[in-house]
This record gives C-alpha cells, sequence and structure tokens, in this order.
C-alpha cells in the first residue's frame, strides 16, 4: 500500500473526495517528519511509536575498494509497534 492506496480507503471509508483524503495524508506524515526532525518521540494509540534514535560514529569499509573509512554519526527514525497491531498480525 502507498500514499495513494491509502488516501484511497480513506476516502472511500469515509465519503470524502480523494484530493481531500490525499491531502489529509501528506499532512499526518509531513507532521510525524517534523516532530521526528525536532526529536520529538509520535505516539499513536493502538498503533505505535515513532522514535528518533541516534547512531555513533563507527568505522565501516568501502564496499568498492575494501577500504576503512569513518562513517559518521547519524539520526535514524524508528517505529515501534503497538500489542494491538503485533496481536492482529500473529492471530
Amino acid at each position: 500500500m502507498n500514499n495513494s492506496d491509502l488516501a484511497d480507503a480513506i476516502a472511500n471509508d469515509h465519503g470524502i473526495t480523494k484530493a481531500d483524503a490525499r491531502k489529509i495524508v501528506d499532512a499526518v506524515f509531513e507532521a510525524i517528519g517534523s516532530a521526528a526532525a525536532k526529536g520529538e518521540e509520535v505516539s499513536l494509540n493502538g498503533f505505535g511509536k515513532f522514535k528518533v534514535k541516534d547512531s555513533p560514529e563507527r568505522e565501516g569499509r568501502n564496499p568498492a575498494t575494501g577500504e576503512a573509512m569513518t562513517i559518521k554519526a547519524s539520526k535514524k527514525l524508528t517505529f515501534t509497534v503497538a500489542k494491538a497491531v503485533k496481536d492482529k498480525l500473529n492471530g
């Protein structure tokens, strides 16, 4: 399922236009991205949590040459699924 499919499902289930549903889907993901950029945790009850985690600087290898290199520190967005969704997945 992609953004358009999600918007179509919302439009069909809630009697709104596909264009309005697409705007809502885009706004939700923009809000999650903005909160993550600020380092905030986004918790969606019954669905899960988005958290920003720090990846420290580490040593790695260039796959093309095999040469040692330093991979700089970065941040990543992780998702932890809620128990309700886990239960749906596992019957």
